[in-house]
């Protein structure tokens, strides 16, 4: 029996500046480096945060036309933030088990 491939994902679920590993340059991707990566990804964070407080505030003033866009983009920008956290939280451990690590 064998499994169907997997499906690449959307584009909702894609990190933008972020491409995939190229197997032929030795699985190094062309989104640049790290700390590139990480400030740019940082400001679409921000990006979401303050999509999700503008939206919001027209819903609270009344002008918001689609309440289902304002929950999408406060959700959104929850989960991104739930994200960000637990990238940080991954990254503090990995740095705690380098420092701890005896040689």
């Amino acid at each position: 029996m064998t499994l169907p491939p997997i499906a690449p994902l959307g584009a909702d679920f894609q990190i933008p500046g972020v491409t995939a590993p190229d197997p032929v340059a030795g699985g190094v991707g062309t989104g640049g480096s790290f700390g590139d990566v990480l400030t740019q990804q940082i400001s679409n964070l921000t990006a979401l945060q303050e999509n999700a407080a503008s939206a919001s505030q027209s819903l609270a003033n009344g002008t918001a036309t689609d309440v289902s866009s304002v929950v999408a983009a406060v959700e959104k920008a929850q989960l991104a933030m739930q994200l960000a956290g637990q990238i940080r939280t991954k990254g503090s451990e990995a740095i705690n088990d380098v420092f701890h690590t005896q040689i």
